[in-house]
């Protein structure tokens, strides 16, 4: 079912202001939103690159086009299609985005991430937020689904944070602590899945590392970010998480290994887009499963 434009104020305004979506912006677009769906949800996804298959097991769905969403960004990337979908996956409520914005796109991190503040706002209390990364581990292999126990904001640690701008307290607090971003009881509970379903050969915890892109990893910079202590690399997620967490959405991250970087010079191969959404059409089976049994399983 397609839903006509939705409503909202240009939060730049007549003054300029470019630092952020006001309070009273996110509200009304997430009010605009609930107005054209009578679904009311409690779980917000984010799919990744080749992921957004996730979309096609809800059932009784309302689709809306990011693009009739008045301030809403658009995306621009292939494999990410543009449009939210409302409705139920595993007997619960579920607004699911089908296509994420990237801050190589050129949108500045706020609006990266202004759609986790729109979930919150329509009653959002879980979040999972899924991507395509690169193997920084050199244990792991292309096809590996990783948890994500923690992450590096490289962006964020060199003055790219997503909260940078004047807080209102209404999103949540001035400094947020990011230590537990990751819930560990939806860490578990995928963890044990995965093994139900016969994925323990290919299934990792790890810390994922977000660089801006882009372009893909140099030899050298995967070196730096092995380092770091990343086990995973990607270009989205944190700045969705670290909202997340400003707002008081727990937050389930996972990884799928579409590739793995080049560490030698004489071993190095050229990673291309295409076959990130090749390994993540392969594997969208498996990461679906496992969604919907977490869905089905965990506690609201």
């Amino acid at each position: 079912m397609s839903v006509p434009a939705v409503g909202g104020t240009d939060p730049e305004g007549s003054q300029g202001l470019t630092s952020s979506y006001t309070y009273e912006d996110i509200e009304r677009i997430a009010q605009a939103l609930l107005a054209r769906t009578k679904h009311r949800p409690v779980l917000g996804i984010i799919c990744g690159s080749g992921l957004g298959g996730l979309a096609d097991i809800v059932e009784d769905s309302d689709t809306i086009p990011y693009s009739e969403i008045k301030d809403f960004p658009v995306s621009t990337v292939p494999g990410h299609m543009g449009y939210l979908v409302f409705g139920m996956l595993s007997g619960k409520s579920v607004v699911l985005m089908r296509g994420r914005f990237h801050y190589y796109e050129g949108y500045p991190m706020w609006k990266v991430a202004m759609p986790v503040r729109v979930m919150k706002q329509m009653g959002v209390k879980t979040l999972f937020v899924t991507n395509a990364a690169g193997g920084v581990n050199p244990n792991y292999k292309a096809g590996d689904m990783m948890i994500i126990k923690d992450h590096i904001d490289l962006p964020g640690l060199t003055g790219e944070c997503v909260l940078i701008g004047k807080n209102d307290e209404r999103f949540g607090p001035r400094f947020p602590a990011t230590v537990d971003i990751y819930d560990s009881k939806l860490r578990a509970l995928a963890a044990e899945i995965g093994k139900e379903l016969g994925y323990g050969d290919y299934m990792r915890e790890g810390t994922y590392i977000m660089i801006g892109g882009p372009t893909f990893e140099t030899v050298a910079e995967s070196r730096l970010l092995r380092l770091f202590g990343a086990d995973a690399v990607g270009m989205s997620t944190v700045p969705e998480a670290v909202v997340a967490k400003h707002g008081g959405i727990r937050t389930f991250g996972i990884s799928l290994i579409t590739d793995m970087c080049s560490f030698e010079y004489e071993e190095t191969q050229a990673t291309t887009h295409e076959e990130v959404l090749a390994m993540g059409e392969m594997r969208a089976k498996d990461m679906q499963k496992l969604v919907s049994l977490m869905v089905e399983r965990m506690e609201l």
